[in-house]
C-alpha cells in the first residue's frame, strides 16, 4: 500500500512543478476533479474527506479559483500521538498543517488561517468583486487523518449572473470546468444535492458531455438526509437512473447552521455513519455509504489510475522536454550582451546560409523536398517547358495574315515591274512582322520567373531567425527584391534582342527550311489534285450544252488573264460598258477584290508554306533560347551574385544594432521555454526516480 501512496505523491511532485508554468500545463496528469452546481455541497465533501474546516464557506460563488488539494497521509510521532484528539476542539495540532506553493516553507497549523490564505490569494487575482480566474491555488495538507488523494475543487456552475458579476460568468466557469475534465487523465467528481431531481443535475450532465460512457466518473450524492419523507437515492445507487461505471455514493454533510453553531466535522462524520446505519433504506449498505467509504474509494480509484498512467505521462514528458529544447535552439541566445563582433558573425551566418538555402531550392537539392506541391526550381521549369513553350506554340503565324493580305504584299514588293518569280521581298515583310510577335510571350516568362524567385524569397522569409529578427527580415526583402528587379532589365535587353536577332537576318539557307522548289512542288501537287477532282466531278454531272459553256469560259479566261488578273474583278461590268472606262484616274484607295487567278493562288500557297515552316525553325529557336537568356542574366545571376549584394547592404557595422533587435514575441517565448524546460526536468526526475 505504501507504494501506491508513494505513486500519489509522485503526481502531487509533479502538479507542483508544473504550477510555476501557470494553466499551459503540457502534460495531462492524473486528478480528481469536483464538480457540480453552485451550493450543491462540493467544499463540505472535501472538508469532510479532510476532516477539518479550512474551506471558504458561504452563500452564492465561493470557489472562484481552481484549488488543486494534495493531501498528504502522515503517521503522526510517537511523541504527538496523543495530541490527535485536539482537532474536536479545532485547536492547533502539531501533526497536521497545510502548506501553499506559492508560500514556500511556511506552515500552517491553524486551520482558519488556511481559509483566509485561500481567500486572500483568490482577491488578489480576481479582485473582491465575485469574478472567477483559472490560475490555480496549490494546497497541501499533511495529516494522520487523510488518505493520500489528489483533488481539484472548481468554481460551481452558475445559470444567472449576480452583482457585478461578468455577463458570460456560465460560459467563464462552464470553459473552466471543461479544461480540467476534458482531459481523459481526469476522474470526474460529480456532486449532485440528493434532494434535486438528478436529471436536472449539471454536475453530471458535464461530465456526460465529456464522458459520455460513464467510464471516468464518480457521482456523489449530497443532502441525503434532506430528502422528503418516504423517498430515498437505492435506485440511483443501483444505476437504474444514470448508471455510472464507478458508481455513485451518498453522503451527509453538515448543514448552514450546523456550521453556524460551530458543530465539529468529528461530530458531523459520526452523525452521517449513524443516519446511514439506523435508515430502513441504507442500513443494508451502510458499508458503502457516508465520507469514509468515499475518502477509500476515492483513493483506491486514483492509485490505479495513477498506475495505468504513469508510462504514458514518462513518454509525454520527454516528448514535451525534446520539443520545447528543440525550440529553444531555434530561438536562440539573447544577444543583449553580445559584442558586436558575435553580432557581425550572426548576420553573415545568416546571410550565407540564406543564399546556401537559395540555390538549393533553385537547383531542388533541398532536404525537405515536397511530395505535396512543385516548389522552387521545379516552378520555374514549369514556366519554361509549359507555359512559355506551350504559349509560343500555339501562335499561328497566318492567323493574322490573310489571303488578300499576302496578295497585296506581293503585288507591292514587285513594285512598278511584275515580278517573274515569287517574290522573296512579300515572304520577308510577313515574316518579320510576325517574329515580333513572340516578343509578347517572351518578356511575360521573364516575368513569371521574376514572381517564381518572388515566391523562393518569402518561402525563405519564414525560416525561425527571421521572426527573431523582423528588422531584419524587412531589409532582407528590400535588398533581394531590388536586387531582382535590377536584374530585369539587361534579361529583358537580352530576350528583346533575341526577337530583333531572329527578325533583322531571316535565313533562308536553314536546313530544316522548306526552299523555294520544294514549296512549289508541294503547292503544284495539291492544285493538280483538286483539278482531278474537280474534273472527275464535273464529268459526272455535266449537260449536253458543254461545249458553249466551254467557249464563253475560255473567252473569259483570255480577258482576265491580264497581269492583275482578277485583282479588279469587281470592276468588270464597268470594263464592258465603255471603252473609254479603262482610261479612268485609278481610285484612291486600290484594295484587292474578287477571286484568285492560278497564279496568285499559287504563289499565296507557296509564300504560306515558307512562313509556315521559317515560322517553326523561329518557335524552336525561341523556346530553345528565351530560357537560357533568363536562366542566365536572371537565376544564375542571383544565385552567384545575391550572396555580394546582401553582404554590401548589410554587413556594415553601423546598421547592425538596428538588424538585430529581436522581437518582443522572440523574448517572450524564450522566457516561457526557459520556464517549461525547467519544469519538464523536475518532472522527468521526478517521474524517473519511481
Amino acid at each position: 500500500m505504501s507504494m501506491d501512496s508513494q505513486l500519489i505523491k509522485t503526481v502531487n511532485k509533479l502538479q507542483d512543478a508544473f504550477a510555476t508554468v501557470g494553466v499551459h500545463n503540457p502534460v495531462d496528469l492524473p486528478q480528481i476533479a469536483v464538480i457540480g452546481s453552485q451550493s450543491s455541497g462540493k467544499s463540505s465533501v472535501l472538508e469532510n474527506i479532510v476532516g477539518r474546516d479550512f474551506l471558504p464557506r458561504g452563500t452564492g460563488i465561493v470557489t472562484r479559483r481552481p484549488l488543486i488539494l494534495q493531501l498528504i497521509n502522515r503517521p503522526a510521532s510517537e511523541e504527538n500521538k496523543e495530541e490527535n484528539d485536539k482537532q474536536d476542539e479545532g485547536k492547533d495540532n502539531q501533526n497536521e498543517w497545510g502548506e501553499f506553493l506559492h508560500l514556500p516553507g511556511q506552515k500552517f497549523y491553524d486551520f482558519n488561517k488556511i481559509r483566509e490564505e485561500i481567500v486572500k490569494d483568490t482577491e488578489l487575482k480576481t479582485g473582491k468583486n465575485l469574478g472567477i480566474s483559472p490560475q490555480p491555488i496549490n494546497l497541501r495538507i499533511f495529516s494522520p487523518n487523510v488518505l493520500t488523494l489528489t483533488l481539484v475543487d472548481l468554481p460551481g456552475l452558475t445559470k444567472v449572473p449576480v452583482g457585478d458579476q461578468p455577463k458570460d460568468i456560465e460560459k467563464q466557469i462552464r470553459d473552466m470546468l471543461l479544461k480540467y475534465i476534458t482531459k481523459p487523465n481526469a476522474i470526474i467528481l460529480a456532486v449532485t444535492a440528493a434532494n434535486t431531481d438528478l436529471a436536472n443535475s449539471d454536475g453530471l450532465k458535464l461530465a456526460r458531455d465529456v464522458d459520455p460512457e460513464g467510464l471516468r466518473t464518480i457521482g456523489v450524492l449530497t443532502k441525503v438526509d434532506l430528502m422528503d419523507q418516504g423517498t430515498d437515492v437505492i435506485d440511483i445507487l443501483a444505476g437504474r437512473v444514470v448508471p455510472l461505471r464507478l458508481g455513485y455514493v451518498p453522503v451527509v454533510n453538515r448543514g448552514q447552521r450546523d456550521i453556524e453553531s460551530k458543530k465539529s466535522i468529528k461530530r458531523a462524520l459520526e452523525y452521517e455513519s449513524e443516519y446511514f446505519e439506523n435508515h430502513a433504506a441504507y442500513k443494508s449498505k451502510a458499508q458503502y455509504c457516508g465520507t469514509p467509504f468515499l475518502a477509500r474509494k476515492l483513493n483506491m480509484i486514483l492509485m490505479h489510475h495513477i498506475r495505468n498512467t504513469l508510462p504514458e505521462i514518462k513518454a509525454k514528458i520527454q516528448a514535451a522536454l525534446q520539443k520545447y529544447q528543440q525550440e529553444l535552439l531555434t530561438l536562440g541566445d539573447p544577444l543583449d550582451d553580445g559584442s558586436s563582433a558575435s553580432r557581425a558573425n550572426l548576420v553573415l551566418n545568416i546571410i550565407t546560409e540564406f543564399c546556401t538555402e537559395f540555390r538549393t531550392i533553385i537547383d531542388g537539392n533541398a532536404n525537405d523536398l515536397s511530395s505535396f506541391e512543385l516548389s522552387g526550381g521545379a516552378r520555374i521549369s514549369f514556366v519554361f517547358h509549359e507555359l512559355y513553350a506551350n504559349g509560343v506554340k500555339s501562335i499561328d503565324p497566318l492567323e493574322q495574315t490573310k489571303d488578300i493580305d499576302i496578295r497585296t504584299i506581293l503585288y507591292n514588293s514587285s513594285g512598278s515591274s511584275p515580278a517573274l518569280f515569287v517574290a522573296t521581298t512579300a515572304f520577308e515583310v510577313i515574316i518579320k512582322q510576325q517574329i515580333k510577335r513572340l516578343e509578347e510571350p517572351s518578356v511575360k516568362c521573364i516575368n513569371m520567373v521574376y514572381d517564381e524567385l518572388v515566391r523562393i524569397l518569402g518561402q525563405l522569409l519564414t525560416k525561425q531567425f527571421f521572426k527573431r529578427f523582423p528588422t531584419l527580415k524587412e531589409k532582407f526583402y528590400q535588398v533581394v527584391l531590388s536586387f531582382f528587379k535590377k536584374a530585369i532589365q539587361p534579361t529583358s535587353k537580352l530576350v528583346t534582342d533575341l526577337v530583333a536577332m531572329e527578325a533583322c537576318y531571316i535565313n533562308t539557307a536553314h536546313p530544316d527550311f522548306l526552299n523555294g522548289h520544294q514549296a512549289i512542288g508541294i503547292v503544284n501537287e495539291r492544285i493538280s489534285q483538286k483539278n482531278q477532282q474537280q474534273i472527275e466531278h464535273s464529268t459526272k454531272s455535266k449537260a449536253p450544252n458543254t461545249l458553249q459553256t466551254n467557249g464563253t469560259d475560255t473567252s473569259s479566261n483570255t480577258e482576265n488573264n491580264g497581269l492583275f488578273g482578277s485583282f479588279f474583278s469587281g470592276k468588270k461590268a464597268t470594263q464592258k460598258k465603255s471603252a473609254s472606262a479603262m482610261m479612268d484616274a485609278p481610285p484612291t484607295t486600290l484594295k484587292a477584290t474578287g477571286a484568285l487567278s492560278d497564279r496568285e493562288f499559287m504563289e499565296t500557297e507557296v509564300i504560306k508554306l515558307l512562313i509556315q515552316s521559317y515560322y517553326n525553325i523561329v518557335k524552336r529557336t525561341m523556346v530553345d533560347m528565351v530560357p537560357k537568356a533568363i536562366m542566365l542574366n536572371l537565376v544564375n545571376h542571383s544565385k552567384e551574385e545575391l550572396q555580394r549584394e546582401l553582404l554590401t547592404e548589410l554587413y556594415k557595422h553601423d546598421v547592425l544594432d538596428d538588424l538585430l533587435q529581436e522581437s518582443d514575441f522572440t523574448r517572450q517565448r524564450r522566457k516561457d521555454c526557459k520556464k517549461m524546460i525547467e519544469a519538464l526536468q523536475k518532472a522527468d526526475e521526478i517521474v524517473g526516480s519511481v
